[in-house]
């Protein structure tokens, strides 16, 4: 097709040119996110029920920890074997400052790299604003040079901008979306890890009693 998406893109100017590349490396690195945080929060949820089953039939810290110890996903397992692990945990207080600590690091992972997906959705619809913009600029400088305005050199110009927006939007949507769910999946676990943090006190308590 003469005026085909593809032609537009490779009859556009330098600036333009630069806005999509921008756009794209945006777009890659965002669906590389949204991919990486799927698995991530997937393998999580397994792995805390997996704990809770194994939590809940009674071992022993011990136990608990040698049953648990490949669960690397689950902030409430990695949480406790963290505290397990840290020979200071001998008063309450000093567990309970250790849960804080090691609770802050777990809701720290969940929330790896949701920024930069925040950034894209918040950004990349300007920045494509930008190419459109520089975009038609140029088209009417041509069209002040060419000494006509007709539709006929007007339209490729502008459809030829344009398509820095519709790149924007493209790279936009999906973050905006995903950033959106897994901020709310990350904050219903960091929800359950707090409230999961008391019975892990009290368990290491009734330990040291």
């Amino acid at each position: 097709m003469k005026d085909s998406a593809l032609q537009l893109i490779l009859q556009a100017g330098y600036v333009v040119k630069g806005v999509l590349i921008i756009l794209l490396f945006f777009s890659i690195v965002s669906w590389a996110i949204i991919f990486f945080k799927q698995r991530y929060f997937s393998r999580a949820n397994k792995e805390s029920e997996q704990f809770l089953r194994a939590y809940r039939s009674g071992r022993d810290p011990k136990g608990l920890y040698q049953a648990t110890r490949n669960l690397t996903f689950s902030p409430i397992a990695n949480i406790f074997k963290a505290v397990y692990t840290d020979e200071m945990h001998k008063a309450k207080s000093e567990t309970k400052r250790l849960l804080r600590r090691y609770g802050a690091l777990e809701s720290a992972k969940l929330e790896k790299y949701l920024n930069f997906l925040a950034t894209t959705g918040s950004t990349t619809p300007f920045i494509g604003l930008f190419g459109t913009v520089w975009g038609i600029m140029n088209s009417f400088r041509g069209i002040g040079a060419a000494g006509a305005a007709s539709l006929a050199v007007v339209a490729p110009g502008i459809a030829e901008s344009l398509i820095a927006t519709a790149f924007g939007l493209v790279a936009a949507i999906p973050a905006v979306i995903a950033y959106n769910y897994y901020l709310s999946m990350a904050r219903r676990m960091i929800i359950e890890m707090e409230d999961f943090s008391e019975e892990i006190l009290d368990f290491f308590a009734l330990d040291n009693t």
